[in-house]
């Protein structure tokens, strides 16, 4: 065989074996990755409710009900509709009501039961030392 066959025999094989690698690296990614949905976005039957996933809206006004030191439920709404979560855990210090709010975990019984909460701020906001220094 030539040079020039070679080289295209072997460009060939470096291209397949790195399509396989790619693809080992995707599949193992897959099963890791975490949706984002809004409450309203929950009402579509395509979306699997089953696997974790995260929602993100407002904490609603008044939903907010501590029912021991560290379990809580609120209702996280996208000014159409509501979805009511529960936690138990530590909460974030900018979690309140009127609040953005990310929580990540799978839905039973009809609540989101959140394993984690991610309290979200404005586009203003500041931490304190560098507002301090100002």
């Amino acid at each position: 065989m030539s040079k020039r066959t070679n080289r295209i025999y072997y460009l060939l094989l470096v291209f397949v074996i790195s399509s396989l690698g790619v693809l080992f690296v995707l599949k193992a990614l897959e099963d890791n990755i975490i949706f984002f949905y809004t409450p309203t976005e929950l009402l579509d039957p395509k979306i699997n409710t089953e696997k974790k996933i995260r929602i993100g809206g407002m904490v609603k006004e008044n939903s907010i009900l501590k029912l021991d030191n560290l379990k809580i439920t609120f209702i996280v709404t996208d000014l159409e509709n509501d979805t009511p979560v529960s936690y138990k855990g530590i909460l974030p210090d900018l979690f309140r009501e009127g609040q953005g709010v990310v929580a990540e975990g799978k839905f039973a019984n009809g609540f989101f039961l959140a394993d984690k909460i991610i309290a979200k701020h404005d586009e203003n906001y500041m931490p304190y030392e560098i507002f301090e220094k100002k």
